[in-house]
């Protein structure tokens, strides 16, 4: 029974390209696991979006993917993690993970100063999820939260190197430096793709990666479940909702390599 449900895949899905930071972590962590990667192209950004229409899209998308016969499923979207989180959980049959949690556990752990900075889309922001659970974990954890809108569009453009990006990255960081944190939370996982620009911009402030800490907690799980696949090759199946080969190409910008056919699934 073990072996049967070892060998099913892990589901991922994101708004875009932005879960492909937390599919590159997972790869990495456990390199015989086999995946599913769902991007809602069609639906990109989430970030503006009400928390209804994410929670609807977010579920579309998990059902989908349950029926791929996932043993296990990352919402690897801090937006979706922020406003679905709680409805996948009850509808989906295998266990859910978000990336809010890992982020604030391994913050908490780098300040020294109990001040935490976090970035997200305006939906992750106005959810107040990273501070509602940073301060659930410390109640005296002082927390600044940044809307970054523009940052999405601009890595989904692949405009994320340009001079212009660094100028929105500027404008927005420096509340985050006025806020006097020293540990800053990228939370959006499109955001990592913007890393080397805001480790440039915020010196030695530390950043936050979730999909470093996913990737950890969710090998942990999978083994605590005796469900981990240790051995043998790997395979990644990539569906999105629009636009296969625009996602192709820049996927494997990201990934450092190719990704194969990307199947179009409408949802």
């Amino acid at each position: 029974m073990y072996t049967l449900i070892m060998n099913k895949p892990i589901g991922i899905f994101d708004s875009g390209l932005g879960g492909l930071t937390i599919l590159r972590g997972l790869e990495k962590a456990m390199p015989s696991e086999n995946f599913i990667y769902f991007g809602d192209t069609a639906h990109v950004p989430y970030g503006s979006k009400s928390p209804q229409t994410v929670t609807n899209y977010s579920l579309q998308i998990a059902k989908f993917l349950e029926k791929q016969n996932i043993k296990f499923l990352v919402v690897a979207c801090n937006t979706a993690s922020a406003l679905a989180l709680d409805t996948l959980v009850k509808n989906i049959k295998v266990p859910v993970f978000g990336v809010i949690e890992a982020g604030c556990c391994a913050a908490v752990h780098k300040t020294k100063n109990k001040k935490i900075a976090v970035i997200g889309t305006h939906g992750t922001v106005k959810s107040s999820a990273y501070k509602k659970l940073l301060n659930v974990i410390d109640k005296n954890i002082k927390v600044a939260q940044i809307a970054c809108p523009l940052f999405v569009p601009v890595i989904e453009e692949g405009w994320h190197k340009t001079k212009a990006a660094e100028i929105i990255a500027r404008a927005y960081l420096d509340t985050v430096k006025k806020s006097g944190a020293d540990t800053l939370i990228l939370g959006c996982t499109h955001y990592p793709i913007m890393k080397p620009l805001i480790k440039k911009i915020m010196g030695s402030v530390h950043l936050i990666d979730s999909a470093e800490e996913i990737a950890k907690q969710v090998k942990k799980v999978l083994q605590s479940k005796n469900i981990l696949k240790k051995t043998g090759a790997s395979n990644t199946v990539f569906y999105v909702s629009d636009d296969a080969e625009s996602f192709e190409q820049k996927a494997a910008q990201i990934l450092g390599r190719k990704t194969g056919k990307v199947n179009l699934k409408k949802l």
